[in-house]
């Protein structure tokens, strides 16, 4: 055991090597936001949709930017707005009055990495139209589905605070997104250096691609390899449920609770817990893996109630008291 243990840690940071790349790629425009670009990453190793929440100006447009130009990859930027269609999106049918046919306009969605910018601005077709590509990595258009292209992840932004020509999310829409991120304000020294490195006229925003599609496949099968123990595995499991039924884990909750994580949070935890482990350069999963993700995978899946924000309890704070009352393998 200890050997394969061994070989899968020698495997982890080998592949792990792969990202450095990048890193440093996207470090010569991002400053700082480390947990921003890990989270990511994360979503892009895991295949799992990611939307960023946070006041204007703090990058995560450029963020996103920065990703695509690393990678050799397709990217397509959408800007949402009230007046958008779901043809805006997914493409739609035109008639050719010559040949009494139809033929097909494939809309921006047939990329590899999407950006959703300011995704709450757009209507309930849109978003219903844009359910389907999240989940079932297709979109129909008149009669005929189509398979969008692999990898396939949508990046989406939204500012949480202005509300005027905005659309809340469907609960549907947001579960099917695997990692919530809240962007706060960077440091004073990280803001420094933004405004050295950003203060020209014309910044430098341009970087090399470094990794491909088949560099990524590969990084994903390293992280299939990840070994997460039994014991992960129910504290996972554990962590899920005691946000559905908080009251047969001791906790004192269920008045503040409306709604509970989904089954899919389960699955997204695990994967993110590994992809935490492989950022890190280690081939197994450790509780700090699950719950330096789990406020991530669970903060938009955790409904409170009337009687919780009453008493501004958030579900981040929800979320604080089960860490802190389950037990650790």
């Amino acid at each position: 055991m200890s050997t394969d243990a061994s070989e899968i840690n020698r495997r982890a940071q080998e592949m792990r090597a792969l990202l450095d790349p990048l890193y440093r790629e996207i470090a010569t425009v991002i400053v700082g936001q480390r947990q921003m670009i890990d989270r990511l990453l994360v979503g892009l190793l895991t295949g799992g949709h990611v939307l960023l929440e946070g006041v204007p100006g703090l990058a995560k447009t450029l963020a996103v930017r920065t990703l695509a130009q690393a990678l050799r990859l397709s990217f397509r930027r959408i800007q949402f707005t009230p007046d958008l269609l779901p043809a805006d999106v997914i493409g739609t049918q035109i008639y050719n009055p010559r040949t009494g046919e139809f033929s097909i306009k494939k809309g921006p969605i047939f990329a590899n990495l999407v950006l959703a910018d300011e995704i709450n601005r757009a209507p309930a077709k849109v978003q219903s139209a844009l359910l389907e590509a999240m989940q079932e990595k297709q979109v129909t258009i008149g009669d005929a589905s189509y398979r969008l292209d692999q990898p396939f992840l949508v990046l989406a932004t939204q500012n949480p605070i202005e509300q005027e020509g905005t659309y809340p999310l469907p609960e549907a829409q947001v579960d099917r997104f695997m990692l919530k991120l809240k962007i706060t304000y960077p440091s004073k020294d990280d803001e420094l250096v933004i405004l050295n490195r950003m203060s020209a006229v014309d910044p430098k925003t341009a970087i090399d691609a470094v990794l491909g599609s088949e560099e990524l496949f590969a990084l994903r099968d390293a992280l299939d390899g990840i070994y997460v123990d039994d014991k992960i595995k129910r504290y996972i499991v554990d962590i899920v449920h005691a946000t559905r039924r908080p009251a047969e884990y001791g906790l004192d909750l269920a008045a503040y609770v409306q709604y509970g994580a989904s089954p899919r949070a389960t699955i997204f935890l695990a994967r993110a817990a590994k992809a935490s482990a492989f950022l890190d350069g280690r081939g197994y999963v450790t509780p700090q893996d699950v719950k330096s993700m789990g406020y991530d995978v669970l903060r938009h899946r955790v409904i409170v109630t009337y009687e919780a924000e009453a008493e501004d309890m958030t579900p981040e704070s929800l979320l604080q008291r089960v860490f802190d009352h389950l037990k650790v393998p």
